[in-house]
């Protein structure tokens, strides 16, 4: 056995912990080497725990004879020994480019799927490479710890065990397990950002560099994931003491603006906006309210929220 793929078991059999006998659990599959490598892993570490496994597979329709591909998934993972195997069409709203929209079609497949079989947890391949990436596009949107610390191993039901794993690593092990993974088109299309991130802007940055900078950007990631979990612990806290819709304006002045922001953001989506809505450029106002007050009117934001300060307080309405 090769090191691929006993670090890649090794993964997983970590990731499985959280699982207890009899779970059924969920991987998504692709087709690509770095979902088609969990699969292959789980099949062999799932039953020694007895914990059951299914595949499932999105159809986003957005490119010629994808049914095909997904037949092609359900096949490979036959052969693995994951018998069942959910085939999910979707139809690609395209509200915010096409790598968001498909993103959030995905997801909301793979809830659905997850609320309809009972399952414990959806297992995602997302590798180290594509953490590195996700901290790059993070930097070039200016965004905060929160979005800089990308992908969490565990989020809800989600679970990531490959974020240590490399994507050579994945190919090593599919190659080893005598499995053809798909290379989707779209990984090649550099009108997509992150290719242009993955193709060029990594490979620049490791020449002129020095090897190792995907490494380093996920290892950034997990420190800023610690810090930004420390912030948003104090801020729930902060925020569990306030009336949810009516926030004392004297006691956010005096808190850090690390601690305000997050309590901000928390109201207003207690207020009714739309999870994942808020930018900077929303907050920036509402923390004039408080730091920079003179007098200024209501702010209207995503999700009809306005937030005004009225006698000290600022008031969150829909």
């Amino acid at each position: 056995m090769s090191a691929n793929t006993v670090a890649i078991r090794s993964a997983v059999r970590s990731a499985l912990s959280d699982c207890a006998a009899g779970d059924l659990i969920l991987v998504a599959v692709s087709g690509g080497a770095d979902s088609l490598a969990l699969a292959y892993a789980l099949s062999l570490e799932a039953p020694k725990l007895a914990v059951r496994i299914e595949g499932v597979t999105v159809d986003h329709q957005l490119q010629s004879q994808s049914s095909v591909q997904a037949e092609k998934v359900v096949a490979a993972l036959s052969k693995m020994g994951i018998q069942k195997t959910h085939v999910i069409k979707v139809n690609v709203d395209i509200t915010d480019g096409l790598e968001a929209s498909a993103r959030r079609a995905r997801y909301e497949a793979l809830d659905s799927c997850a609320e309809k079989t009972g399952a414990a947890f959806i297992f995602l391949g997302h590798t180290r490479d594509d953490q590195s990436e996700s901290v790059l596009l993070g930097l070039a949107r200016g965004s905060g710890a929160r979005s800089l610390s990308a992908m969490a191993a565990r989020n809800g039901k989600y679970l990531r065990p490959l974020l240590s794993i490399t994507r050579e690593e994945t190919l090593g092990a599919c190659a080893e397990a005598q499995l053809n993974p798909w290379d989707d088109p779209h990984n090649a299309d550099k009108t997509f950002t992150r290719v242009r991130v993955r193709h060029d802007v990594i490979p620049t940055l490791e020449k002129n560099l020095g090897p190792g900078i995907s490494a380093a950007l996920a290892r950034t990631a997990a420190l800023l994931r610690d810090d930004a979990d420390a912030l948003d612990q104090l801020a729930e806290q902060e925020f569990s003491s306030h009336e949810p819709l009516s926030l004392d304006v004297s006691r956010l002045e005096k808190l850090p603006k690390a601690i305000r922001t997050r309590v901000l953001r928390m109201a207003i989506y207690a207020a009714g906006a739309p999870l994942g809505s808020l930018s900077a450029d929303h907050i920036t106002p509402i923390e004039a309210f408080v730091t920079d007050w003179s007098g200024q009117g209501p702010s209207d934001l995503p999700g009809g929220v306005r937030v005004s300060r009225i006698s000290g307080r600022l008031s969150l309405s829909r």
